[in-house]
C-alpha cells in the first residue's frame, strides 16, 4: 500500500537528517533495491544502489547542515521539497537552496530522486 502524504514527510525529514549528520548506508537504508538519482538535474543520472551510495560517501564525511523549508505531497507516490543546506570545510561555509523531487515505491523507499539546484552559491569565510 501507498505511503501517506504524512508517512512520505516523515521521510523527507529522516532523509534531511541523515545528510547532515549520517553515513551514506543510514541513507541508503531509504532507498529501493534499483534507485535512480540526478544531482544536480542535468547531470548524467546515477542508476542502481551501488551508483547512488558513491554519490552519499561522497558527501558524507563533510560538516554540513540541512533545513527543510517547504514540503509537498502529492496524491500519487511523490513528494517535492525545499531546503537550505550548508556545507563548511575549513574556514568556507557554501549555502545551497535547492528543491529535491522524489517519488516513493509501495513500501515507501525512494525509487527516483532529482534535485533542482544552481551553481551560484552562497560562500562566506568564517
Amino acid at each position: 500500500m501507498a505511503k501517506s502524504v504524512a508517512e512520505r514527510h516523515e521521510i523527507v525529514e529522516r532523509y534531511l537528517g541523515l545528510v547532515a549528520s549520517g553515513t551514506a548506508a543510514q541513507i541508503m537504508e531509504l532507498y529501493a533495491a534499483e534507485p535512480t538519482l540526478e544531482d544536480p538535474v542535468g547531470s548524467a543520472p546515477r542508476v542502481g544502489r551501488a551508483a547512488v551510495e558513491e554519490f552519499y560517501e561522497s558527501i558524507q564525511d563533510l560538516e554540513t547542515e540541512t533545513t527543510l523549508r517547504e514540503f509537498h505531497g502529492s496524491g500519487d507516490n511523490a513528494a517535492a521539497f525545499a531546503f537550505d543546506v550548508v556545507t563548511k570545510t575549513g574556514d568556507l561555509s557554501v549555502a545551497v537552496s535547492a528543491i529535491e523531487v522524489m517519488e516513493f515505491d509501495d513500501a515507501g523507499k525512494i525509487t527516483h530522486m532529482r534535485a533542482y539546484w544552481h551553481a551560484d552559491t552562497d560562500m562566506t569565510m568564517s
